[in-house]
């Protein structure tokens, strides 16, 4: 593949015009990474910091650089314009719960989070096991990768519901895809 900085030539309506291939080159995404939830914990938490792995099962697999966490503190690993998934299942026995949240909080200062994106989601008791899935997304422009950083959270109306989590298969899972440049 050619550099950014060579150059070609293009033709302007017949004026030969020199142009970088940064320039030209084909665009599209170039970076999707999948994390999941390993291991199953009861409550809430902020951030939800341990037991995550990149996914890695049967044709599944990371486009580009893979994003990086470190104490639930995520990075990403160039600038751009990102989509952030995250899905959660809950599970509770026999008792009602009228809401679980999963939620994505942002910095633009490495300092201070703000809340912006929140799932929700609700069940009704029964004697059986009970699950529930929340979902929610947000759109990021990370102009500075120092700086710019997310961390997820959850929160319960019950400190006995559990985040389903496993290794073999996505039941509580966050999505990374850079759409393009900032």
């Amino acid at each position: 593949e050619p550099a950014d900085t060579d150059e070609f030539l293009v033709s302007d309506a017949g004026v030969l015009k020199r142009m970088d291939y940064s320039y030209i080159k084909g665009g599209g995404i170039t970076v999707a990474d999948q994390w999941r939830l390993t291991t199953s914990f009861t409550g809430a938490i902020d951030p939800l910091a341990s037991n995550l792995e990149q996914v890695d099962g049967t044709a599944q697999g990371t486009l580009g650089s893979a994003m990086s966490v470190s104490s639930g503190i995520w990075t990403f690993p160039s600038t751009g314009f990102w989509w952030v998934f995250a899905q959660g299942r809950v599970t509770r026995t026999g008792e009602e719960l009228r809401y679980n949240h999963l939620g994505i909080k942002a910095t633009t200062d490495n300092s201070t989070y703000t809340a912006i994106a929140l799932g929700t989601s609700g069940m009704h008791s029964d004697s059986a096991s009970n699950n529930t899935y929340m979902a929610t997304s947000t759109l990021l422009d990370v102009t500075n990768t120092t700086n710019v950083k997310i961390k997820f959270y959850t929160a319960v109306e019950s400190s006995s519901a559990s985040w389903y989590g496993s290794s073999t298969e996505n039941n509580t899972f966050f999505t990374f895809i850079r759409l393009g440049d900032t």
